[in-house]
């Protein structure tokens, strides 16, 4: 294990560069963000695939065994705090485990399983990486916060906000390899506590908070005596005790999550009340049920080729698509392929061509008979005989605004559709 935290950094380091890059859609062959945790387990209930229930559960799986090695190791944003803390240079004390995080996280989880991704999208660490990434003001404003977090108390986001974080570390609690203090050999000299970044190391009792601890391996290069070991601990194995305190927190846990979930249904309900006519990204389905899935990532948006799906903002609470400048490009589905949440449907390039997302309309008062967009409509939905205007043929019409895009007069507008359908 002597190199194991500079190979850990280098991994950590190759992925993160990796998921800048594909968050900007310049380097994408491996899906960074399919094996996210919200958005895989989202997608795995919203789009249900194999891969995806695989995915989610190899991440469960996987953590159960080792340890939060994803908050080290595959989280863009935990990485980003990783690199940050590195530049601070901040020395690191032993911090408590506060029960505050449990109720965060049954808060975001619960309206999340009613079905509203609206409280989620602004604490979940896959979401402010790529609003973050993407110049989105929600993103700049939690990045500058969690930075400041860091500067002041290192990885706390992750130990003690992030809810990501305290599902995995639940899990992590009672996994099978953890960081431990072998007694016969750590002489408690604290080296090992001044390196970790979440405060998890106590070197006087010698222990560690395998809940809290991110796995990231700096305390066994900074042990000189080997002190500090990783694996499965034969003695003193962690015994599952229901104090009364911790039976207390677990059900007042549950009740908000509860209530949180039955919130999340309320909000879902509701929050089609609230939505004007908006164009979606195909494969979004609906308004309504796309504003309660999308994450506000921004991924779509720095993929699509055509630059027609925009940030959400006052209009629309999640992005969407503006034919101002341009159109929905007919053999391209990019949006589709790379959604990690399940917002947008992953579909086949086939099954896009054949999605409604919006309806054409030809004003005749404008219409100059040009005939420019019979030419440029990929569906042959708008016919045109000599000297007549031009007919919409509705069945055939995708809502896509090659036709908009064309004509030069503002004789053509596409208005949204309550629910986009296969024709």
């Amino acid at each position: 294990m002597k190199y194991a935290y500079k190979i850990r950094l280098f991994i950590a380091s190759v992925i993160f560069i990796l998921a800048i890059l594909g968050i900007f859609g310049i380097f994408y062959p491996l899906k960074i963000f399919d094996i996210q945790f919200t958005p895989v387990m989202q997608k795995t209930f919203a789009d249900f695939s194999i891969i995806t229930a695989v995915l989610f559960a190899g991440i469960v799986l996987l953590t159960f065994i080792f340890g939060r090695f994803y908050c080290s190791l595959i989280c863009p944003f935990g990485i980003f705090q990783e690199l940050a803390a590195l530049i601070f240079r901040k020395k690191n004390k032993t911090q408590k485990n506060y029960p505050v995080k449990y109720f965060i996280a049954a808060v975001c989880f619960g309206v999340l399983a009613g079905g509203c991704a609206i409280v989620i999208r602004y604490l979940d660490p896959y979401t402010l990486f790529g609003s973050a990434m993407t110049l989105s003001l929600a993103g700049i404003v939690g990045a500058i916060i969690v930075l400041a977090i860091v500067f002041f108390k290192n990885r706390f986001f992750c130990s003690n906000i992030c809810p990501v974080g305290t599902i995995l570390g639940l899990l992590s609690k009672y996994s099978l390899n953890k960081i431990y203090l072998p007694k016969d050999i750590c002489v408690s000299c604290g080296k090992c506590a001044t390196s970790c970044p979440t405060g998890s190391i106590n070197p006087k009792e010698k222990t560690v908070d395998n809940e809290t601890c991110i796995k990231c391996l700096r305390c066994l290069d900074s042990c000189p005596r080997h002190g500090v070991q990783y694996g499965i601990k034969k003695k003193e194995p962690v015994k599952f005790s229901l104090k009364r305190r911790s039976l207390i927190l677990a059900s007042s846990v549950v009740v908000i999550f509860g209530a949180a979930l039955k919130a999340g249904i309320e909000f879902k309900n509701k929050i089609s009340e609230k939505i004007s006519e908006i164009i979606l990204p195909p494969g979004g389905i609906s308004p309504e049920r796309f504003l309660n899935k999308c994450l506000n990532c921004n991924l779509c948006a720095e993929h699509c080729p055509q630059k027609i799906i925009k940030k959400a903002d006052n209009k629309f609470g999640a992005v969407y698509i503006d034919y101002s400048n341009s159109f929905c490009k007919y053999d391209c589905h990019e949006c589709s392929r790379v959604c990690p949440s399940g917002a947008i449907k992953r579909i086949t390039l086939d099954e896009k061509k054949k999605t409604r997302i919006a309806m054409a309309y030809i004003n005749n008062e404008s219409c100059t008979k040009c005939g420019i967009c019979a030419i440029d409509c990929p569906t042959g939905a708008i016919s045109k005989n000599d000297g007549e205007y031009p007919v919409l043929d509705a069945s055939k019409c995708i809502g896509c605004g090659a036709c908009k895009n064309a004509c030069k007069f503002d004789a053509i507008e596409i208005f949204a559709v309550k629910e986009q359908r296969v024709i």
